[in-house]
């Protein structure tokens, strides 16, 4: 499992609308400048970000985005995984993964397992306000 640049800049954005808030729309020229994130990836994150309602955006003069609830009620795994898909460690325990034929004997899946289930609840278990205030 590896965390790409859509997972890791989406998490940038979030955290950036969060500290940066004032009331306003904040425009993505801004935080791309300030996370030295190129627009146009921020251009391709935000319809993810708005369609799962984590943002919501205004056109025009004014506009930009900004967060739609509390920084404390934004879950990284959540956030991850509308960005990554799963996060399981092999495919086999990937949601949409093909059945393994495999599954009934193999030696290394209750490892896997126990490894993605460290995974989920780590990420779970942290939210943007926790990343904000460094209490990870």
């Amino acid at each position: 499992m590896m965390i790409s640049t859509k997972g890791r800049y989406a998490l940038r954005v979030l955290l950036d609308l969060a500290q940066n808030y004032e009331g306003n729309y904040i425009p993505m020229k801004e935080v791309a400048s300030r996370q030295d994130i190129s627009l146009k990836y921020i251009e391709k994150i935000m319809p993810v970000l708005v369609k799962n309602n984590l943002v919501e955006g205004v056109h025009g003069k004014g506009g930009g985005y900004k967060l739609t609830k509390a920084p404390s009620d934004y879950i990284v795994g959540q956030i991850i995984r509308l960005t990554e898909g799963e996060l399981a460690p092999v495919s086999c325990l990937e949601c949409k993964g093909e059945n393994c034929e495999r599954k009934s004997e193999c030696l290394t899946l209750p490892m896997w397992s126990k490894l993605n289930s460290l995974v989920e609840n780590y990420l779970d278990n942290i939210t943007i306000d926790d990343l904000l205030n460094s209490r990870i």
